[in-house]
């Protein structure tokens, strides 16, 4: 059963353009997508948007809990027995191996109150510190440079269309143009001023705005971004283009930032990152003399084992600028999953609980326990970053019962063969999930959850504002939310605590929770979010009208002064690349999301694009005797993917591009290795060697790059 009309937002990226489901006229249909005038997208929308409700009907779709019997195969069951089930599989695992033997791995696209509620389930109703989310994989490096140097972590520190007035925007490791098409509405001005900087090592269909007078392309090696940024930081200081009167009066550590990239001078940039020298100039002076002035940083330069400091040395560029919290311009991170700044902030990551609060904070553990009408004392401590948590898999001392929500870690995980091993020695996984996905496919358990169009809940998009988003539709009749299942196991497992089951009363402890918090939304309601003329944007204190711009007059550390973080690079000396070894890159597709466990049953969308081909330069492909269409093997040591070449002179001859969206011998994950930024515990996923050869060819000529 459809309702008339519900105002609701996309379910994909983080842009959450807004949308008005109706009911359709088409009976193949249930829902007719509008899109709706928002700031975001201005009422526009991407494939990925248009095709969105595609997914309620899809013949893909699981209606009924799936439990392995003993031939070992999946097959429908009861409510009853599948939580029953669980249940008793949580409970032998505490009793046998301790509460941390239970793990929980969450999702960046679940709602707040989802989010909030597998916090406090994991915390409360299992007792383990063992959860994350995929969201480790996403921003956590951007999430902890802000939070060293600004002493908060938020996406976008003001609205997005303060992009509109820009005169120069630099962009670095981003490619809106794909992952977020409404976003380049926002870019329009610094185009038509000249100043849209891509930094990208592909010419991506985001580098290709800068054609035609719009700006400048730069294309440094893959994994040089941080040299990129002392360099640049280097030049401003040394011509004296910063501006000393901000750094004086609002920052601390410009001396030790000031020594630290005296040794990275124009020239010795230019032969580690391949950028020119009259390039590096350029584009110091066009960020330092321009008005209106913007740095954003995306994954591409975040996903590393240096993301942390590569992030730092943006902000430090950023802060010598004057920009951020100035009507100068700004500094922003891009966040990427639907509700990747709301699923941090409550309770997913594994050092944190709801506001943004530190887990270790004693005053932290008491306001969260007290809402939570349990001893602080009983909360445990920190757990396991991602990657950590996923190596923990089935080992003694680990994690032996897995209950996974909202991710597909067998291909969105680093090194997944490794992935895939962890989860087979498990005494049980459960996943809750709408499709049988890759994951799902392993799992001794699997709950049908509800859609985004059949649920109520709030998300928080790239600024940081809440949206409500609204049921347009009634679920299966087998499907459940959840907030449901999580009750039904809190109740069988004999926790202590509440856990509703309803939206808003689940929204209105979240409030609570959060009070004092970081991340406060005391003053935020089902009420006040309904009126969507009226933004709001947290930090939003009780009496409040919320915070669309930070760090105005101050940040967020005690002496209300922004850090600069003096960080290192090492200098690099990569080894000439023979025997077809060159480095690969991994990113999106306009067509695809995520893992694709949503856009590869979309019709259309599949059509578009059915499969993952490597991206590979011509005169590359030509040494290795690779033709444009043909299957080639791309190996690191005994994992490979298998796929098709798609021969392109948009990226650098020393570097392949593939795609992540795709599962078996296509994923691109089985090639990226399980290292991890010290700092964020982020994956190295964008800076990868491997080898590459034709499968139309018996044997692979030697390439060499200087």
């Amino acid at each position: 059963m459809t309702t008339s009309e519900a105002r609701t937002h996309c379910p994909y990226c983080a842009l959450q353009c807004a949308m008005t489901l109706s009911p359709s006229a088409d009976a193949r249909a249930s829902l007719t997508v509008a899109g709706r005038d928002f700031p975001t997208n201005r009422g526009g929308l991407c494939k990925k948007g248009w095709t969105s409700a595609e997914l309620i009907d899809s013949p893909q779709r699981i209606s009924s809990p799936l439990m392995r019997d003993e031939r070992g195969e999946l097959v429908e069951t009861s409510w009853e027995e599948a939580l029953d089930a669980v249940a008793g599989a949580v409970t032998r695992s505490r009793r046998e191996h301790g509460a941390d033997s239970v793990g929980v791995f969450g999702g960046g696209g679940l709602t707040n109150e989802k989010a909030y509620q597998l916090g406090k389930f994991a915390r409360v109703a299992l007792g383990t510190s063992r959860i994350d989310y995929n969201g480790r994989f996403c921003m956590s490096s951007a999430a902890a440079a802000g939070n060293r140097a600004f002493g908060l972590d938020r996406g976008l520190p003001f609205p997005l269309d303060d992009l509109d007035s820009a005169s120069t925007i630099m962009m670095l490791g981003s490619n809106v143009a794909e992952t977020m098409p409404p976003f380049i509405g926002h870019l329009a001005g610094a185009r038509a001023a000249g100043g849209l900087i891509v930094v990208d090592p592909r010419r991506s269909p985001t580098a290709r705005l800068t054609e035609d007078g719009g700006g400048m392309h730069v294309q440094p090696t893959p994994g040089s971004d941080l040299i990129l940024l002392l360099g640049l930081t280097h030049i401003v200081i040394a011509e004296k283009l910063h501006d000393a009167e901000y750094v004086e009066r609002r920052t601390t550590g410009f001396d030790a930032v000031r020594r630290s990239v005296s040794s990275w001078w124009p020239e010795r940039v230019q032969s580690q990152t391949g950028v020119p020298v009259h390039q590096l100039r350029a584009i110091a002076r066009r960020l330092a003399e321009s008005k209106g002035t913007y740095i954003l940083t995306g994954r591409g330069v975040e996903q590393h084992a240096d993301g942390t400091d590569t992030a730092t040395a943006a902000i430090n560029l950023s802060l010598v600028l004057g920009l951020v919290g100035s009507a100068a311009g700004g500094y922003g991170t891009l966040t990427g999953q639907g509700n990747g700044q709301g699923g941090r902030e409550h309770g997913q990551k594994s050092d944190q609980l709801p506001g943004y609060r530190k887990i270790t904070d004693a005053r932290a553990r008491a306001h969260v326990a007290s809402v939570w009408g349990v001893e602080p004392a009983s909360l445990p401590g920190p757990g396991l970053p991602a990657v950590e948590l996923l190596q923990s898999l089935g080992s003694d001392g680990g994690v032996r019962c897995l209950l996974v929500h909202g991710s597909n870690v067998v291909v969105s995980a680093p090194d997944v063969s490794a992935v895939r091993a962890g989860l087979a020695r498990l005494d049980m996984l459960v996943v809750c999930d709408f499709f049988l996905t890759e994951t799902a496919s392993l799992a001794d358990v699997v709950l049908p959850v509800t859609q985004w169009a059949e649920e109520e809940g709030t998300m928080t998009n790239l600024e940081g504002r809440v949206l409500r988003r609204r049921r347009a539709i009634e679920p299966p009749a087998g499907v459940r939310s959840e907030l449901w299942i999580l009750s039904e196991l809190a109740r069988r497992l004999r926790s202590a605590g509440r856990f509703s089951t309803d939206a808003p009363t689940v929204f209105d402890e979240l409030c609570r929770a959060s009070e004092g918090g970081l991340a406060d939304y005391s003053g935020l309601s089902y009420d006040a979010l309904d009126d969507d003329s009226a933004p709001a944007y947290w930090p939003f204190p009780r009496g409040s009208s919320g915070t669309p711009r930070l760090f105005v007059d101050r940040f967020a550390h005690d002496d209300g002064r922004a850090r600069l973080v003096a960080v290192k690079a090492a200098e690099r000396h990569d080894a000439a690349q023979k025997d077809g070894v060159v480095t690969l890159i991994t990113g999106r597709l306009l067509e695809h999301y995520q893992s694709g466990a949503q856009t590869r049953r979309v019709p259309e969308l599949l059509t578009a694009k059915p499969e993952a081909r490597m991206q590979i330069h011509p005169a590359t492909a030509d040494l290795l005797g690779i033709d444009d269409g043909s299957r080639v093997e791309l190996s690191r040591g005994q994992a490979s993917v298998r796929c098709r070449a798609e021969l392109s002179l948009e990226i650098r001859p020393d570097t392949v591009f593939l795609p992540f969206h795709f599962g078996g011998e296509q994923c691109a994950n089985l090639l990226t290795e399980q290292v991890t930024d010290p700092v964020s515990g982020m994956p190295e996923f964008k800076r990868t060697s491997v080898r590459i050869r034709s499968l139309a060819t018996a044997s692979v000529p030697e390439v060499v790059y200087v």
